[in-house]
């Protein structure tokens, strides 16, 4: 039989004196509402006790037969003497735990939220500042889940789950003390039978909802069959391969009614269980008690024993939901770790970081850079890679897929450093210049422009959030946007969609051109801006690239030989080594990298 596949969930791994002292961090958040969660805790501890009284009042109300019970001269201040007093003290204790629940509830939601901010604004200031290895080593989903459902998991037992997880242990506790109080001989009897029996009700429980989350994984894995053959049925039938599908989502169904089947067996036994051996346990000690009211000397009287049964019944519900909830102070736990493990990485702030804060000129120069990825430190990327761009020069580089070509933009833009040799600016090392600043002066346009979900106009802004409207409409039209906007209906008020998916791809290197012309960087980094589009966008978004690129030091990575043509030095890139260097001229007069380049992709010379 098929088995799903399993999602490690890093929530659910075994605690460790590490771990929790790792989640000890989440202290250092609730620190500034101490007095105000340290109140809850009082509220919590008073609805908690206050509650204890209840299944003693309860009990006296249904086994009151004129006795009187020596009950601690606390309790012996309300009259028991007739019905009435009993419901006037079980009011009593509803309207005081009322009260003290109400203030419980709303102080830990009020210290959890403050303190789920923090932590939201800590976790998410830190991702966005980790260097770019990190999220080279980090999927985006995993990322997004520590901030969404490992933030939601702690946010659940700091307002819920550990308060009632502690209220659970005051009512086990309060209720042992008073069945010890009215008859020890019958605490024995009933410690030795109605916790052991709620406990293996719980671990049979555990099993069925494990196979029940075994038929979903099935279910989830049966819908992306079906999902995929919908949405892949032209090739389907191209392919005739109906019946092969059809066997595929068969199997995969069959396996859900076998876990299914399974699963009501086990169910079966689960409510035989309750029925016998759990309700039956209840029943021998009421058989119990009820024998000990009895004869000329009985042990116990009616109100005590109604008392009792009632302080067992709320033992044994609290005895069952502790497993479960402690379920969750573990998950909590190991979301905390994860947390707080993201919140103590070092990121680029942390990192060492230069504090000169030069305007640039536009020189550039790389001397002896040499570059390996952390994650494959035995791949050379760049091997002593040495040149120098003057002041609004362009220089082009080009070369085969995995050339280097790109390291050397992230380079550039400090997303790595350079393992060898040093990069500078100006005359200035990288390295010395304050990080933000450098790059504030730097702008790529690359060949996937990334859009915010959003408007147009607040897509052009992100280049500089303080421009005024009229300075983005500028920026439109020198980026050869501004014709398509004004077409749309609320124009610069347009949503983009979802990662720009309601622009095609000419008008998303477009906004993306507007946007680094708002910057108005000293460099620009052109990474195959063009290579994706059709020729009718290439031309409009060449043009609108030449007038971005008008007085600023510009690199342009490009496949299309055409666009690199009027740089000023063209860089050939081969194993991440400069093989040639000149201009387009210089280049094909002799027989060379660039020159076949030429002759393959057919262009003039």
């Amino acid at each position: 039989m098929l088995r799903p596949k399993k999602n490690k969930d890093k929530t659910e791994k075994k605690l460790s004196k590490e771990s929790i002292e790792k989640a000890k961090g989440i202290f250092s958040y609730l620190k500034p509402y101490t007095g105000v969660f340290f109140i809850g805790w009082i509220f919590l501890l008073l609805s908690s006790s206050i509650g204890l009284l209840f299944p003693y009042l309860m009990g006296q109300l249904l086994g009151k037969s004129g006795q009187t019970t020596d009950m601690a001269s606390s309790v012996q201040l309300i009259s028991l003497d007739n019905i009435n007093s009993v419901a006037l003290a079980l009011l009593l204790v509803f309207i005081g735990q009322s009260i003290f629940s109400f203030f419980r509830v709303v102080i830990f939601t009020n210290v959890t939220e403050n303190t789920m901010r923090d932590i939201r604004r800590d976790a998410f200031s830190k991702l966005i500042y980790m260097p770019m290895d990190f999220f080279n080593q980090n999927k985006v989903g995993e990322l997004t889940s520590r901030m969404s459902s490992d933030i939601t998991q702690i946010q659940e037992t700091l307002r819920t789950t550990i308060a009632e997880f502690f209220r659970q242990i005051i009512i086990i506790l309060g209720s042992i003390f008073f069945i010890f109080y009215f008859s020890w001989k019958l605490a024995l009897i009933m410690l030795a039978t109605v916790p052991v029996m709620a406990i293996v009700a719980v671990v049979f429980g555990r099993f069925i909802r494990k196979l029940s989350k075994q038929a979903q994984d099935f279910t989830a894995e049966s819908n992306t069959i079906i999902e995929e053959a919908l949405t892949g049925i032209t090739n389907i039938k191209s392919f005739t391969n109906e019946l092969f599908t059809l066997k595929k989502y068969s199997k995969s169904i069959d396996n859900i009614r076998q876990l299914n089947v399974k699963s009501g067996l086990w169910r079966g036994a689960f409510v035989s269980f309750i029925i016998f051996c759990l309700f039956g346990a209840i029943v021998f000690i009421i058989w119990q008690g009820l024998l000990m009211t009895k004869g000329p000397n009985p042990e116990l009287n009616s109100a005590d024993f109604f008392s009792f049964v009632m302080f067992t019944v709320m033992m044994g519900m609290s005895v069952g939901s502790v497993p479960d909830l402690y379920a969750s102070v573990q998950k909590a736990i190991g979301a905390t770790e994860n947390l707080m493990d993201l919140i103590g990485k070092q990121s680029e702030n942390d990192l060492e970081n230069g504090t000169l804060k030069p305007k640039l000129n536009g020189s550039v120069e790389f001397t002896k850079v040499g570059f390996t990825y952390p994650q494959r430190p035995d791949v050379s990327v760049l091997k002593n890679v040495s040149f120098k761009a003057e002041k609004d020069d362009t220089i082009a580089i080009v070369g085969a897929s995995g050339a280097g070509k790109t390291t050397i933009a992230s380079l550039l833009l400090r997303y790595y450093e350079s393992a060898e040799g040093d990069i500078l600016f100006d005359g200035v090392s990288s390295k010395s210049i304050e990080l933000n600043h450098l790059r504030s002066q730097i702008a790529i346009v690359p060949q996937e422009v990334v859009l915010f979900a959003g408007t147009i106009e607040e897509n052009i802004a992100f280049g500089r959030p303080d421009a005024t409207f009229e300075e983005i409409q500028i920026a439109a039209q020198k980026a050869n946007a501004a014709q398509f906007i004004d077409k749309f209906p609320e124009g610069y008020k347009t949503q983009v969609g979802d990662r720009g998916i309601q622009l095609s791809g000419g008008q998303k290197q477009r906004i993306a051109i507007a946007r680094a012309i708002l910057k108005d960087p000293r460099i620009l980094i052109l990474d195959e801006a063009t290579s994706a589009l059709d020729s009718e966008s290439e031309k409009l978004v060449q043009d609108a690239l030449t007038e971005l690129m008008k007085g600023r030091t510009s690199f342009v990575i490009a496949h299309r030989l055409s666009t690199v043509k009027k740089a000023n030095q063209i860089l050939v890139l081969n194993n991440g080594e400069i093989e040639e260097t000149g201009t387009h001229e210089e280049l094909i007069k002799n027989p060379g990298i660039y020159a076949n380049l030429v002759e393959l992709q057919g262009m003039e010379n």
